[in-house]
């Protein structure tokens, strides 16, 4: 594909939860994510971590647990992000099955997706379609 390196995706969405251990438990128990790595402090929180799905990933963390990005994150409003499954309507089931809030169920849209919207245990915002752009360089 194009924009990859190796085989790794160029762009990282990277989010900061006050409970990251609850929010890894959901992105990968109901959004189907599968744990890469996650790294824990010496408390306890989570100081990095990667959630693989399909052939991207999203990074995450604990917030208020200092550096640079907990800092310029401070403060910050929920995000959206889109992740593109195969089976619009299985995936939908799973996170219903386990408890996700769904904000839009699936559905048709006029440029040819197939989608639905759910926003997570601290209200950020993701969206699961069969849309792929293709990306040329």
């Amino acid at each position: 594909m194009a924009g990859m390196d190796g085989g790794r995706p160029s762009i990282y969405p990277s989010l900061l939860y006050a409970d990251a251990k609850a929010a890894i438990r959901q992105l990968t128990e109901a959004f189907g994510f599968t744990e890469l790595s996650v790294y824990e402090g010496e408390d306890g929180s989570v100081m990095h971590a990667e959630l693989v799905q399909g052939n991207g990933a999203v990074m995450l963390g604990s917030k208020g647990r200092g550096g640079r990005f907990d800092e310029a994150m401070k403060g910050a409003g929920p995000c959206g992000v889109y992740i593109v499954v195969d089976d619009v309507d299985a995936h939908h089931q799973q996170a219903v099955d386990h408890g996700a809030e769904i904000l839009m169920p699936p559905t048709d849209q006029d440029y040819g997706s197939r989608d639905y919207m759910a926003r997570d245990i601290e209200g950020n915002i993701w969206s699961f379609g069969i849309y792929a752009p293709e990306i040329g360089v």
